[in-house]
């Protein structure tokens, strides 16, 4: 199957924090799992360089947009090799691709959807977007706790009213499928309250100057949102209906979004409606993430409990910070996060995984010459692909970790370092089994932890079992700056 997976491109106000960081470790998880079982995939990432909040970001540093903004684009292109993903391309709203593809989109919108007007509204720059005072009855963005600015100005408005209909039949349908179930409820319930058309431009002056010129009109630029939405064809090189783009976002194709929840109403309702008004194919799933908390608190420069996914990566390794991120987010929920949770998860690795394959290995070599031929397991395979398909990374991992669970039950059960002194062969058939747990377990977590799946897959040979350095080595408690 061919398949086009994205991730949401972020601001580049700051350097990037844990929850940019799960949005990519998950995403590589499934691009894993998918290209192991041969699907043709693609995986595009990369940043939101054009929006106002940059813009600010930049000032307050005391620094030119144009080369803060690259400067901060580059941190997030290197948690490629940080966190070991395996993405096909990275591409920056400021590069020509997008630029002229964006103008492009713009350009095919219907007539009858764009129109100008005169407006005032309550604006936050922390979500490039507006809000309505049912949505904020106090002035006061709720995702940013921020007083909102009030601005008046004309620019350009989409008729999203136009497609009211059309949405709540994609979207109920599963035409536009939502997971997990309780986001699909919730763009909904967007949807049905009645859709109002909004902004898609600013004044270059509001704009300071930056962003994408509106085609035939230089007092406009283009509205972040319409930037940063089409990059998902513009990066595929829409502009010049280049082959990336026909072979990638073609009707034969699985497209799919992954996103945090705080971005889904312009993933499921916006995007989509660009598309039917630029008569192009549509995304089929989008897979909405919730986010972590730090100890049970939000993210908060001011909190100081913003932790970075390098120093992470540094202290505990990029296999167990992948592993720990993607075992802590329940695919409905919120998770928790913290460097006592590191900890905790770290020693699941180490006690539960590495010990395992360290001790099985040890005892094949002493006793066997570490001639054992691993038996494959017979029973039922837990859930992953089902997994997989409902974007669960926590109940994967989950379900893999019971054949962990499993062998080590079978090594304390038969202990096949007595048994072997009065059962060669038993110890022997024993210590067989649980390699063949330790086989699967490398190969299906191989997504997850591929450098340590990669090493026990390497030892763990059809005919001969090696000795394997400890994976995952034990730690002194140590305490960790921001």
């Amino acid at each position: 199957m061919k398949r086009y997976i994205t991730t949401a491109i972020p601001y580049v106000n700051a350097k990037p924090h844990i929850g940019h960081a799960l949005e990519y470790i998950e995403a590589d998880m499934i691009v894993r799992y998918h290209r192991s079982l041969g699907d043709d995939l693609r995986w595009q990432w990369g940043t939101d360089d054009n929006s106002l909040k940059n813009v600010r970001a930049a000032q307050v540093a005391g620094e030119e947009t144009e080369a803060f903004v690259a400067r901060h684009a580059e941190v997030f292109r290197g948690l490629g090799p940080l966190l070991n993903l395996t993405f096909d391309d990275f591409m920056r709203t400021r590069d020509e691709r997008h630029i002229r593809g964006a103008q492009k989109l713009w350009s095919m919108f219907k007539p009858e959807d764009i129109y100008k007007k005169s407006y005032t509204g309550l604006y936050c720059v922390g979500c490039e977007t507006f809000y309505t005072t049912d949505e904020a009855p106090e002035g006061h963005c709720t995702i940013h706790k921020k007083k909102l600015e009030e601005v008046s100005e004309e620019n350009y408005f989409f008729k999203l009213s136009n497609y009211q209909q059309q949405l709540e039949d994609l979207v109920s349908s599963d035409t536009l499928k939502i997971f997990p179930e309780t986001r699909k409820n919730e763009a909904l319930g967007f949807i049905r309250q009645g859709l109002q058309d909004f902004s898609i431009s600013r004044s270059v002056e509001r704009a300071e100057h930056w962003g994408i010129p509106v085609p035939n009109d230089a007092s406009q630029v283009m509205y972040v949102w319409v930037d940063a939405l089409s990059q998902y064809v513009t990066a595929l090189g829409f502009a010049d209906n280049a082959a990336p783009y026909k072979t990638y976002w073609s009707s034969e194709v699985k497209k799919v979004h992954i996103l945090g929840k705080d971005i889904m109403r312009f993933h499921a309702v916006y995007w989509p409606a660009f598309l039917l008004s630029a008569g192009l194919s549509l995304p089929n799933e989008l897979f909405v993430h919730g986010f972590f908390t730090v100890n049970g608190e939000k993210m908060s420069k001011s909190l100081g409990n913003v932790l970075d996914p390098e120093d992470l990566v540094a202290n505990f390794g990029v296999d167990a910070v992948r592993y720990a991120f993607l075992r802590s987010l329940p695919a409905a929920n919120d998770g928790d996060m913290s460097l006592e949770k590191m900890e905790e998860r770290y020693a699941d690795l180490a006690n539960g995984l590495g010990n395992l394959v360290s001790r099985v290995a040890a005892m094949a070599n002493k006793y066997f010459d570490g001639n054992i031929s691993p038996v494959m397991i017979t029973e039922e395979e837990p859930k992953l692909a089902e997994a997989i398909a409902t974007y669960d990374c926590k109940s994967y991992i989950d379900s893999v970790w019971t054949w962990v669970d499993c062998a080590n039950a079978k090594i304390d059960t038969d202990a096949p370092f007595k048994l072997v002194k009065t059962n060669e062969a038993a110890a022997k058939t024993s210590l067989e089994v649980v390699a063949g747990y330790i086989v699967a377990v490398a190969t299906a977590l191989a997504p997850v932890i591929p450098d340590a799946s990669a090493k026990i897959l390497a030892a763990y040979r059809a005919d001969h079992v090696d000795n394997v350095t400890p994976l995952f080595p034990r730690r002194d408690a140590e305490i960790l700056s921001d």
